[in-house]
């Protein structure tokens, strides 16, 4: 005979399950900015940003609810709550490209703002400067600090976090982002902490970013 508390244990958890496109996802705990996920019934353990094998995301977390991406998608899990139905996965997602001057350079959004942006697979994170971030409505000064090198030397940066990043159809979330407390770079720079998450090809002079899942 089930005892009343596993069997309430076994409705939660049953409550908690989406099936996602041949994936069985099942978060079976939650907890302060990470969460323990089941994905056809390997379980993982997710950090923040943190991705499984089967290309899981875990965007934020808590003792109630954790927001995973899933092919690109975000879906927020509730223990005790349900979503229903069959994820469809969307299509492969493309961005072109198109040099200028040498210089691969778009506009994409930052936090609902319209950015114009230099794709630089040499700088590690999303890099702007000071005006642009005031712009962007960024308390960077209360950030942490950090070193950076650029062509004038050493320079005063701060880290931060930005709440979400689109390039075209391709959007990220909680990306990290480093803050210049100066006038440099004229041009925001589209960095590793966005770009390691795309696969880039080049075709001919043109730059094709692809969204992984």
């Amino acid at each position: 005979m089930i005892s009343p508390h596993l069997y309430l244990l076994i409705i939660l958890l049953n409550q908690a399950t989406v099936w996602a496109s041949e994936l069985d996802i099942l978060v079976v705990g939650l907890f302060r900015d990470f969460a323990v996920v089941e994905i056809n019934q390997q379980r993982h353990t997710l950090a923040l940003n943190q991705s499984s094998p089967e290309g899981v995301t875990l965007i934020s977390a808590d003792s109630n609810r954790a927001v995973l991406d899933i092919n690109g998608q975000q879906r927020e899990f509730e223990l005790g709550g349900q979503i229903g139905g069959t994820f469809s996965p969307p299509q492969q997602v493309t961005v072109s490209v198109w040099p200028h001057n040498g210089l691969y350079s778009t506009t994409g959004s930052i936090n609902g703002f319209s950015v114009d942006m230099l794709v630089d697979t040499g700088a590690s994170a999303i890099a702007m400067n000071a005006a642009t971030a005031r712009r962007l409505g960024l308390d960077y000064l209360n950030a942490p600090r950090v070193g950076v090198r650029t062509a004038s030397g050493e320079e005063l940066a701060y880290e931060v976090r930005l709440e979400r990043v689109e390039l075209g159809e391709i959007r990220r979330y909680n990306v990290r982002a480093i803050v210049i407390d100066g006038p440099q770079p004229q041009q925001t720079l589209l960095g590793m902490s966005f770009l390691d998450t795309l696969e880039i090809r080049r075709e001919g002079d043109r730059l094709e970013l692809l969204q992984r899942f």
